[in-house]
């Protein structure tokens, strides 16, 4: 071994020839200074180390000089990558002669220093030359002296070079101020992706992993600590990969400091502190934290000693928090104040109360020093019972609980549907047959519950555990809610709603009381027999609100709901809307005459409109429910008829536009097919009204879902309840529940071990199939059921929507507190009429009507996480409409923008009238959520919502009472890009997520109409769908799309012009987000047609492989198949990655689409031509080869896409074959094929396929092949739809990437059968064209040039042969000679 050692030790004058040679090929050379001898030593081909003595010391600048001379190491082509350097002493012309040597290498990308020494003077050096350097991408630095003075010169280069990635820092003191240093190093330089640092102190990891925290680095850090006698220890590392980070070690001031950091941080998901030492004073920075972070997961802070205080700490941070979903707290000690706090926001204290984290998952605590005792058990218990989202609970190694705890646990458990995991492990409690009861009792009722790990517990010592596990095992999934009552019986129900809809002054409340009168008076109840003696009182002043009259039809309860006419109401109208499969009709009113003197007539127009608002009313909410079983049934009724005299145009025109309306609404609601026109004062006017009211409510009754039997039998079970106390208008959920204990078997808890929660679930289930069939109004939140709802429309919801709070109230801004609203409801609410007192707060209290005020969303509550948060009244607001409106920005740089979005189908549903203040709110709650709020102001009006945030003025306008869409204009500082990014981040998906079963449509607004506010009615048609415009910016040739103008058309009033006519860029109205996606999307369809036509050499028979041939011989020879069309595509996505790489502004991109669209091109013709002149044994081209079929069809030509047996009436045609021109010949007569038999589908089919997959490359790229067939192209997608990705590239890099590997994939996949079969595919459709022409007596030249004007010719520089038109034949008479047949 040591004579092979010493036969590879080479002098100094072989390195140098070595170095000089044109062959070496190195990869690695290490230095090694200070050794017994010169020479070298080569461990492999690659590597080399260079020895020097002492006495040699000077031959070290000389070899550093030498190899930065030496063209084999220093040109680009070099195959050098690492240098090490072992105990050099620099001195500072080494240092000049390595940067030398750095500088002419690029290739090298890693230096290591090994026991090397550097004073100050050459530390100044090495950081200059790092401020210089852009290659070097490794440094490592072991025992390398380099101290806190160099971490500074480090610190210092690194702020300025951008191409280092990785940092190492080996057995040396960096100290406080290099790791503080380095810390203001990492805040600015972003291409460090990898840190470490061997450290004697482990001070130095504080400033560090706080800095790549605090700036949500994504770069990998690992600190170590120890000296020469301690053991060397990890004290952080931090992996961005996963997001994990782990601190192992850490003062409690270091501690602080990282939790700062970690506050507004988006790149850490896991935190493990598990054994560091902690106290309250960081659990109070880790709060906010809690309060702040949205992206951190899992938190794992087991044994770290956190007392009570620190977890309550925590428990105020849970609160806010939105993002984390498991905590790990086992190992602590706190006691059962501290379990306490820590599951106070997971649980709910109230059923009226929302819980107030919903996100954390998974929740550990416990240990030998953890006192639960009763305060935390009460806790645990009031968790179990309450909680919504907890899926994981572990107690861990108690010793404070007792098995009757124990028991209490799980028999709180059994009415949780969610917890799945439980892990009591070393749980001292959990023992005896009680508990052993009590878990098997729990998973008899409760089966959402997985897996209980009872490891290291007596119960698991005793072997006790095996049936746990195996009923484990057995529990199923559950079932759904309403399969608890399968058993129950099902009948028809008796209860059927009509709704009165019209506008004010449309006649509804006279037309209800006529209804009313065509019913026998004795079939009314008592109530409303009654109720007639205040008639005369309420006629006296206009009708508001919504009224409610009850009667019976044998054993049919009919309601008449008359919807309020008046705009203030119209918020309530969806409220009552009917629940989904219940008995309900719609009548909707509309009078002939405009106002109440009934003397001028209304337009058909008019009326028209009326109908659509309440037709879109019945659609929208329709759409709303989450299952639809039937269609809304609707009849129209025309009224106060009787004043008109004699038919005019008018009630023709009207019949016209109603029947217009039926057809456009058809599929969306069941329309009864005769409208009716009565006098509502008229008793005999509306019998037959009445009448189709009897009979279709009994239809309606049989077609509509059946109920429970119960519900019917309950309805008689409530009226007596209500006779039994003083005809009690309304009853609470425990009233309720009280009654079916009593009064109803079915729904009633028999013993205490009977499922409670199944009972409870058939409560509910019943309470609401009455809410849906119209006997009750049930709120399931403030737990109320409203048994008289003629009571609560008239004396509760007629007044809540009239109250007048502004005038009680001192508020500008639309917010009142709760406890406001509380005392002016007592002192506003009261009889509509005087001398009756009203029963209001009898039957509800204050807080109860703000409740139910927030369930109807007549009020908005401004904190959802704080049930006393301030109120949004909207009647609060002031309406500034008739103002004169201005921008508060006004300078001349500002830009403006606009986004107008309505409904998907906007014909048929609108935006219902509570969409607008819930956007309001839910808007401000959203911005003063945001991080960094810029000084963001938001003031309200009624119609408007005012936001100036970072210098961006906005507005969020209501477009209409009628058409309920919303524009979002904008008046800017910043660019467009970043102002339309507001819209997109903020304000559209706080609109999106309101919107319930309705899709919004995105539209840009004109920007002169933005900057001078123009009012709604004028900006109608001053705004373009955001989807037409990119697809319009699709179709334009490339070179068009930068400068494409959209033109707007004038707006006049009166003949008064009002906006000018103008244009805009298309660039001008999209961000520049927006217009790169029409580009990617161009760049999608070309790699698409790019990627769709490549085939790799190797894939191509009867061919050696010419792998070094240059393009033009791998050109010449083509694979006879529309696969091979394009081959040499991936040159063409080499050149589109070069576009990719060079794109800098959105124009250097258009430039880079133009050329590779024309790139395509080119490709594609060049192919063409080989497949036109492929195949020239085949009776020496004695037809053409592309030919098509075309159908005729009313006058006009179809491309015919797809063959079939039995076809008629074809016309076979030919294409002009011109190389680089090919295209559809003008005036071409064909030759016409009478049937299409099953041999010509055979032979034909699949030159079909492959001509259309042809043609739709042609078209996506505008080559002139398809010229001439723009009208006879039917919508191809269909037959090339699986050529279309469904994933969209995000770039020509992207496209290019993918193109490579889909090569590859080609290349691997395909076999040389395959190739075979296309070459058979093509010779018989060509010969089945031959066959055919000779059948048709057209195979002379002379026959082809008749039917198809086409001529057969030879080009003079290549000797091919071509058919091509007269044209051609004239244009290029140079290039080609004809040779006839």
């Amino acid at each position: 071994m040591a004579m092979a050692s010493n036969q590879n030790l080479k002098d100094l004058q072989w390195l140098q020839q070595l170095l000089e040679s044109e062959t070496s090929n190195l990869q690695n050379i290490s230095f090694y200074l200070s050794q017994p001898s010169s020479n070298c030593y080569q461990e492999t081909e690659t590597s080399i180390n260079i020895n020097l003595s002492q006495d040699d010391h000077a031959l070290f600048s000389y070899l550093l000089t030498l190899l930065a001379t030496t063209k084999s190491i220093s040109s680009s082509s070099s195959s050098l990558r690492n240098l090490e350097f072992h105990r050099v002493k620099w001195e500072i012309q080494h240092l000049q002669a390595l940067a030398t040597l750095l500088s002419n290498s690029p290739e090298i990308k890693q230096i290591a220093f090994r026991r090397n020494n550097f004073d100050v003077d050459c530390l100044k050096e090495f950081s200059e030359m790092l401020k210089r350097n852009s290659t070097i991408r490794e440094i490592m630095l072991l025992e390398s002296s380099v101290g806190s003075t160099g971490s500074v010169l480090l610190a210092s280069a690194l702020k300025m070079n951008d191409s280092l990635e990785e940092l190492q820092i080996w057995e040396d003191s960096i100290g406080s101020r290099g790791a503080e240093e380095l810390s203001e190093m990492i805040e600015v330089n972003t291409s460090l992706k990898l840190l470490t640092i061997f450290d004697s102190s482990s001070v130095v990891a504080t400033p560090l992993i706080s800095a790549v925290l605090a700036r949500s680095r994504a770069m990998e850090v690992h600190i170590w600590t120890g000296g020469t006698e301690e053991k060397c220890s990890k004290v952080t590392e931090f992996v961005p990969e996963n997001g994990t980070l782990r601190i192992y070690q850490m003062n409690l001031l270091g501690a602080s400091r990282i939790a700062c950091a970690l506050g507004l941080n988006t790149t850490v998901t896991m935190l493990d502190m598990t054994g560091v030492r902690l106290k309250s004073r960081w659990a109070k920075e880790f709060r906010w934290v809690l309060e702040q972070n949205q992206c951190l997961k899992e938190v794992k802070l087991s044994k770290c000693g956190l007392k009570d205080k620190a977890v309550v700490y925590f428990a105020a941070g849970l609160f806010k928090n939105h993002s984390l979903e498991s905590l790990h707290l086992h190992g602590n000690r706190f006691s059962g104040v501290g379990v306490e706090h820590l599951l106070c926001p997971l649980s709910r204290f109230s059923n009226l109360q929302v819980q107030a984290n919903m996100t954390l998952k998974s929740v550990t605590f416990g240990g030998g020093k953890t006192k639960i005792g009763r305060d935390g058990l009460a806790a645990i218990l009031r968790l179990i019972t309450t909680n919504q989202s907890l899926t994981q609970l572990g107690i861990f190694d108690d010793e404070s609980l007792r098995p009757e705890d124990f028991v209490k646990f799980f028999r709180s458990l059994e009415k949780n549907p969610t917890l799945k995991y439980l892990s009591l492990q070393g749980c001292k409690g959990v023992e005896g047959e009680l508990v052993l009861k009590a878990i098997m009792e729990t998973l008899q009722i409760n089966p959402w519950i997985e897996d209980i790990d009872l490891a290291r517990t007596p119960l698991h010592y005793s072997g006790k555990i095996d049936g746990i596990y195996k009923k484990l095992c057995q529990n199923g999934r559950s079932e759904p809610d309403m399969d608890f009552l399968k058993d129950m019986p099902m009948a028809v129900p008796t209860s059927c709603r009509v709704f009165i809809c019209g506008q004010e002054y449309a006649g509804k409340t006279t037309l209800c009381n006529s209804i009313s009168h065509n019913f026998s008076s004795t079939r009314l109840p008592y109530i409303d027999q009654v109720r007639t003696v205040v008639k005369p009182v309420q006629q006296a002043v206009r009708t508001e609100g919504m009224k409610v009259k009850t009667f019976k039809e044998e054993a049919i309860k009919i309601s008449v709901w008359n919807l309020s006419g008046q705009h203030e109401f119209f918020s309530l109208h969806d409220l009552m809307f009917p629940g989904h499969g219940s008995a309900s009709i719609f009548l909707i009113l509309s009078s002939l005459f405009r106002k109440p003197n009934n003397k001028e007539l209304k337009d058909p127009d008019e009326i028209e409109e009326e109908l659509k608002y309440w037709l879109r009313f019945i659609v929208s909410n329709s759409k709303r429910a989450v299952q639809q079983l039937m269609l809304p049934n609707v009849t129209v009724v025309i009224t106060h008829y009787d004043k008109i005299n004699s038919p005019s145009q008018n009630l023709q025109a009207m019949v016209n536009s109603i029947q217009r309306l039926r057809d456009k609404f058809h599929g969306f609601v069941e329309f009864y097919p005769t409208v009716f026109t009565v006098d509502a004062r008229s008793s005999a006017s509306v019998s037959k009204l009445s009448q189709h009211i009897r009979s279709t409510s009994k239809t309606l009754l049989q077609r509509v879902p059946r109920v429970y039997q119960i519900c019917n039998d309950l309805i008689q079970t409530l009226s007596e309840w209500r006779s039994e106390n003083n005809n009690k208008p309304a009853m609470n959920w425990k009233e309720f529940g009280d009654l079916c204990q009593v009064k109803v078997p079915f729904l009633r808890i028999r013993t205490r071990q009977d499922n409670t929660e199944k009972t409870q679930m058939r409560r509910e289930a019943i309470a609401r199939c009455l809410h849906h069939i119209g006997e009750v109004i049930y709120f399931d939140d403030p737990g109320f059921l409203i048994l008289d709802y003629e009571w609560f429309c008239d004396e509760v919801l007629g007044q809540l929507v009239q109250l007048n709070v502004r005038r009680q109230s001192s508020t500008k801004d639309g917010f009142v507190s709760r406890e406001e609203l509380e005392r002016i409801l007592k002192g506003s609410l009261q009889s509509q009429f005087p001398g009756m007192s009203s029963n209001v707060f009898e039957n509800l209290t204050a807080s109860d009507i703000v409740r139910m005020m927030l369930k109807l969303e007549m009020c908005y509550q401004k904190d959802q996480s704080n049930p006393n948060s301030s109120l949004l009244i909207i009647s609060l607001l002031e309406d500034s409409r008739q103002k004169a409106q201005r921008w508060q920005l006004n300078a001349p740089s500002c830009i403006y923008a606009g986004r107008h979005l309505e409904c998907d189908d906007s014909s048929h549903m609108f935006l219902m009238p509570d969409f607008f203040p819930r956007l309001q709110v839910h808007l401000h709650n959203k911005i003063m959520a945001l991080k960094d709020q810029h000084g963001a102001t938001y003031r309200l009006e009624k119609y408007l919502i005012s936001i100036n945030i970072d210098g961006i003025d906005v507005r969020v306008e209501l477009g209409g009472q009628s058409g309920y869409c919303i524009d979002i204009l904008a008046c800017s500082t910043k660019t467009l890009t970043e102002t339309l990014r507001l819209f997109q981040q903020l304000i559209i998906p706080a609109m999106q997520s309101l919107c319930q079963g309705v899709t919004l449509i995105e539209n840009t607004i004109r920007p002169e109409c933005v900057r001078n506010l123009t009012p709604p009615r004028y900006r109608k048609t001053q705004f373009l769908p955001l989807f037409q415009l990119k697809r319009t910016l699709l179709s334009v040739p490339a070179e068009s799309l930068y400068d494409y103008q959209h033109t707007w058309s004038p707006v006049s009033d009166s003949g008064r012009i009002i906006v000018q006519a103008g244009f805009d860029y298309g660039r001008d109205l999209l961000s520049d987000e927006e217009f790169r996606e029409v580009l990617h999307q161009r760049y999608h369809d070309l790699y698409n047609l790019a990627n769709e036509l490549q085939i790799p050499a190797e894939n191509y028979p009867d061919r050696p492989d010419q792998a070094g041939s240059n393009s033009e011989q791998s050109d010449a020879e083509v694979s006879p198949s529309f696969d091979g069309i394009a081959k040499g595509v991936e040159q063409v996505l080499q050149r589109l990655k070069i576009i990719e790489q060079e794109i800098r502004d959105l124009k250097l991109e258009i430039q880079g689409l133009r050329h590779f669209e024309h790139r395509l091109l080119i490709e594609l013709h060049h192919k063409v031509e080989h497949l036109v002149n492929y195949n020239v044994q085949i009776e020496e081209r004695k037809a053409p080869n592309m030919f098509f079929f075309v159908r005729t069809e009313n006058y006009s030509r179809r491309l015919v896409t797809n063959i079939i047996p039995g076809m008629a009436a074809l016309r076979l045609h030919m294409l002009c074959e011109l190389r680089g021109e090919m295209h559809v010949v003008e005036d071409q007569i064909g030759c016409e094929v009478m049937q299409v038999d099953n041999r010509a589908v055979q032979c034909l089919a699949p030159y079909m396929t492959k001509f259309m997959k042809l043609l739709t490359f042609a078209l996506k790229i505008g080559a002139h092949f398809a010229a001439g067939m723009g009208e006879m192209i039917p919508d191809l997608s269909r037959e090339v739809a699986h050529l279309v990705d469904s994933s969209v590239l995000t770039g020509a890099a992207g496209a290019a990437a993918a193109g490579a590997v889909a090569a590859m994939t080609m290349g691997s996949s395909k076999t040389r059968q395959s190739s075979r079969d296309i070459q058979q595919d093509q010779r018989v459709a060509q010969q089945w064209v031959l066959d055919f022409l000779r059948d048709r007596r057209c195979s002379t030249g002379r026959d082809i040039a008749e039917k198809f004007g086409l001529w057969r010719v030879r080009y003079l520089d290549s000797g091919q042969i071509a058919w091509i038109c007269r044209r051609h034949m004239s244009s290029r008479a140079q290039e080609v000679i004809e040779v006839p047949i």
